[in-house]
């Protein structure tokens, strides 16, 4: 049984033809009652004449054609204006004189194409009906006429800023769509970077090092077995953020947090990068993006290490305070991802843009005993 909410979406999904038909046929109604004849529009002083047969018709003209306002603007207003000349012409004067200014109003809301054109000749029509009446009429003063066209030409203006202000929210909405998409496709360009990179760097570098391990049957096992073992954790990293961008996906859209880093550091040892981990404090309860933002910064700088500096030591400081949380990592040595070849820096720009958007500070650059050293402060509490 359909409710009350559901009327209102039901009358939306009627043809716009439907929805204008009310109007049209009530004002029809109510310029028919005897009560209204001649209380309505009285143009040029003519003298007041008894409802006929022609009155009926003048005022269906008038009225049935709003019906058709929006899907025909100018067949509407043609006809409404017809039947408002033959309304004024003979005397009529009746209510249905209202329907002028709403087809006008529909005209310049609606109206797509050739709207100085309909303008001109509606003018042109105006005009010729003034003359027509100033001659049949007891000579009225011209700025009566000239008074009236500025009332329905004012209709008009209020239907074209109607028409400009619809179009311009269409075009927001349309920005804010491509925005919309535009930062989607960058965080899912940006998580997808952070997630394959990481792991593929620390499997290229295993499977390297397990070339020259052939006379150790020990060390090389262990070799691939890290090597098995970060490919799982890149499967299963994918798997979780193909889940996050799947639409039915309910679940928490957050990925590992600092709480993890300790397992972060031990994938880049077991890669063959001797790393030195210090974690201060006590991680906060709710941090909101800044615990995966400091887990990317570290997750980054660590790849970059096994790039550009494999085998140099790194350390990693992470500090957790009341407000913020700073991370620091270091490596020895002269390779760093900003002047290495093939590096895109595509990396270190996602995370400035993350912790930019915290409202916190990063920086990289050279260590002033040689290597490379990245830096972060990121306050908590916050979400992006």
């Amino acid at each position: 049984m359909m409710n009350a909410r559901q009327l209102p979406e039901l009358w939306r999904r009627l043809d716009v033809t439907l929805r204008d038909l009310p109007l049209g046929l009530l004002l029809f109604a109510a310029s028919l009652l005897p009560a209204s004849h001649s209380h309505g529009t009285q143009l040029g002083g003519l003298p007041d004449r008894a409802f006929d047969a022609v009155a009926v018709v003048a005022v269906a003209l008038q009225c049935l054609p709003l019906t058709v306002r929006r899907r025909w603007p100018v067949l509407c207003l043609a006809l409404v204006s017809l039947g408002f000349a033959l309304d004024q012409l003979r005397g009529y004067h009746s209510p249905a004189g209202t329907a002028l200014p709403v087809a006008l109003l529909s005209v310049g809301s609606h109206l797509e194409r050739h709207r100085r054109t309909t303008a001109v000749v509606f003018s042109a029509a105006y005009v010729l009906l003034a003359l027509a009446m100033f001659r049949v009429g007891p000579g009225e003063p011209p700025d009566e006429f000239v008074t009236f066209y500025l009332a329905v030409a004012l209709a008009w203006g209020i239907g074209a800023w109607l028409r400009f202000t619809r179009i311009a929210e269409a075009e927001r909405r349309r920005r804010v769509a491509e925005d919309t998409r535009a930062a989607e496709r960058t965080r899912i360009a940006r998580e997808l970077h952070d997630v394959v990179t990481h792991h593929v760097t620390a499997m290229v570098v295993q499977a390297e090092a397990a070339r020259y391990l052939t006379a150790a049957p020990d060390r090389l096992d262990q070799a691939l077995n890290a090597v098995t073992d970060t490919g799982r954790q890149a499967i299963g990293d994918l798997r979780h953020l193909l889940d996050l961008l799947n639409p039915d996906h309910g679940g928490e859209t957050r990925t590992p947090p600092v709480g993890k880093l300790l397992m972060l550091v031990e994938q880049t040892r077991r890669a063959g990068q001797p790393v030195e981990f210090t974690e201060e404090g006590t991680p906060a309860e709710s941090t909101g993006s800044a615990d995966l933002v400091a887990y990317r910064v570290v997750q980054e700088a660590l790849t970059n290490a096994l790039k550009y500096a494999h085998g140099s030591r790194t350390s990693v400081r992470v500090r957790h305070g009341e407000r913020e949380i700073t991370v620091e990592v270091g490596t020895e040595g002269s390779g760093s991802a900003a002047g290495s070849p093939g590096g895109s820096g595509r990396g270190l720009a996602g995370l400035r843009e993350r912790v930019d958007v915290l409202g916190g500070d990063f920086s990289t650059g050279r260590r002033s005993g040689g290597g490379f050293v990245v830096r972060a402060r990121i306050p908590t509490g916050s979400s992006a």
